[in-house]
């Protein structure tokens, strides 16, 4: 098992597993999201109900956190082996006809990273605005809890960060796209007939959740002014 996990397909697999489990957080968190639409109380509702079970809360965020660092950990790891891959390859007629493909590899997995690093900093910093931003309390049928819905509204009315939040969501939704039908591809079912479809549900999925997320500071800025 640990030889596997050192290969270069157990690396893949690894990857693929761990941004399968985001591609699923980003789905439902995108969906609570889309509560800011319905009325203030139902989102704050929403959010309340999700930090009241501490025991479940500390679990998902655990597993979301060992996730995303497993992820990182394969992506500089098979980034680093396939530029070694290519600089060993200097020699020999393999290089020569290997060329091009190393060289359109290299290309991707530098604008994966970028996007991949940029993507990091956007949840950190997501985290720090909201997750520990400014605690605003409101009671919702007798009941006291955080008021996210006044902390959003605030946030989202300040032009700069609207902004910010849409160029992220932009290589957000260029990530999703790329790495869902990647999955398929590290798990060896992504056969020549079925990749264009494929790379359709990706993108349409990839559309669905950064279109879903866009709405909630567009809303806010375009209606709360």
């Amino acid at each position: 098992m640990l030889l596997f996990l050192k290969s270069t397909i157990g690396r893949k697999y690894l990857m693929g597993l761990t941004g399968l489990i985001w591609v699923g957080f980003v789905l439902a968190h995108m969906l609570g999201n889309l509560l800011i639409l319905v009325s203030p109380d139902l989102y704050n509702s929403y959010g309340h109900a999700i930090v009241s079970n501490k025991a479940l809360l500390y679990a998902a965020e655990s597993g979301l956190l060992l996730a995303l660092f497993i992820h990182v950990a394969m992506a500089l790891l098979l980034t680093k082996q396939n530029r070694l891959a290519a600089q060993s390859q200097i020699f020999g007629s393999r290089y020569a006809v290997a060329a091009n493909g190393e060289k359109t590899s290299a290309w991707a997995s530098r604008y994966m990273a970028v996007q991949g690093s940029s993507i990091l900093a956007f949840i950190i910093l997501h985290l720090i605005t909201f997750k520990y931003g400014t605690h605003y309390e409101t009671t919702v049928n007798g009941v006291v809890m955080r008021d996210l819905h006044r902390l959003v509204v605030e946030v989202f009315q300040n032009p700069g960060y609207v902004a910010w939040y849409v160029v992220c969501l932009g290589l957000l939704m260029f990530h999703l796209s790329h790495g869902v039908s990647s999955v398929f591809q590290s798990f060896g079912i992504l056969e020549r007939k079925f990749q264009k479809n494929i790379k359709k549900l990706a993108w349409g999925y990839a559309l669905i959740v950064a279109g879903g997320f866009l709405s909630q500071p567009l809303y806010v800025f375009i209606f709360y002014r």
